[in-house]
């Protein structure tokens, strides 16, 4: 059950743009003038874009898997997937890049798959630890690799706009599961294909 199930019937559009209408007086703004008539609608059209995420099934993504690999069965590594997500505790943007490995135990994924996988635990109110916890659990799940690596490195605005306004500042997350964690070896090597890309700055 998700969590729109769990609270009820979903708001309206409606609801949402008089929801926004109440924060634009709340800042002391006038939500009826020219230039801010038609903001309610643009930030729920943007939410919906924001939080996608919540209508997307990531296992579903990850059903169709190809077995013709040649008996391929060293690292797959997707990086740099750009991150754009949302801080549950300020509803701030969180932008920064994340990194896919497995080690195929028979069949593989479609790399577009990992991607899609990542957007869909991404566009949804997150904290960075629980969404690269969910992303490298689902792989390992659906996939049963004999192993899993997520790493993510992002900048919070909820840091670097407010509070102790910290910019530049940006956090890494990792979670290793099966050969990642237990063969140093595996992990050694995946981390030296890591180094070997160019410098990405996670704010891109």
């Amino acid at each position: 059950m998700d969590q729109i199930s769990k609270l009820g019937s979903r708001p309206s559009q409606e609801d949402a743009e008089d929801a926004v209408r109440t924060l634009l007086r709340w800042a002391g703004e006038d939500p009826t003038r020219e230039g801010l008539r038609d903001t309610p609608g643009r930030v729920a059209r943007s939410y919906g874009e924001f939080f996608a995420g919540y209508g997307v099934d990531p296992y579903a993504l990850l059903s169709t898997t190809f077995a013709e690999v040649e008996g391929y069965d060293e690292i797959v590594l997707l990086r740099d997937i750009r991150i754009e997500s949302h801080c549950e505790h300020h509803m701030v943007p969180i932008i920064g890049h994340c990194h896919v490995a497995y080690l195929p135990r028979k069949r593989v994924v479609g790399i577009s798959k990992l991607a899609r996988v990542v957007e869909a635990y991404s566009k949804r109110l997150q904290i960075q630890e629980r969404l690269t916890a969910q992303i490298a659990g689902a792989i390992d799940e659906v996939l049963q690799p004999h192993g899993v690596a997520v790493i993510i490195e992002a900048g919070h605005q909820c840091m670097s706009t407010r509070g102790v306004h910290k910019a530049g500042v940006s956090m890494v997350t990792s979670r290793m599961l099966g050969a990642f964690r237990d063969n140093p070896a595996t992990r050694s090597e995946l981390l030296a294909m890591l180094a070997q890309q160019r410098h990405v700055s996670p704010f891109e």
